[in-house]
């Protein structure tokens, strides 16, 4: 299943409550579950003006109507090609 990074221009995010944070998750959730089991929503990063989430799903296009029905913005979507951490390192550069 394709992996994405919707990056979310929300001004303020980072100085909402916990509460505030809370009640955006749901809404999320509800419609995530009105969408079935194809999307799922893995975890976000919230900053000072933007959120990146991580999201499953077959298409950008669900990753866009999701956004659309949960009244969040989808600025940026990124269908994620790799990944890497510190233990790729490691290998190249006992490769090298």
């Amino acid at each position: 299943m394709p992996k994405y990074v919707i990056e979310r221009d929300i001004p303020g995010v980072g100085n909402l409550s916990p509460e505030e944070l809370s009640g955006a998750s749901a809404r999320s959730c509800s419609v995530l579950d009105r969408l079935g089991h194809d999307i799922q929503w893995i975890h976000s990063y919230v900053a000072d003006d933007k959120t990146y989430c991580i999201y499953t799903a077959p298409s950008e296009e669900l990753i866009r109507r999701h956004a659309e029905e949960s009244g969040f913005p989808a600025n940026r979507i990124s269908e994620v090609k790799a990944m890497i951490d510190p233990t790729r390192a490691g290998s190249a550069a006992k490769a090298a």
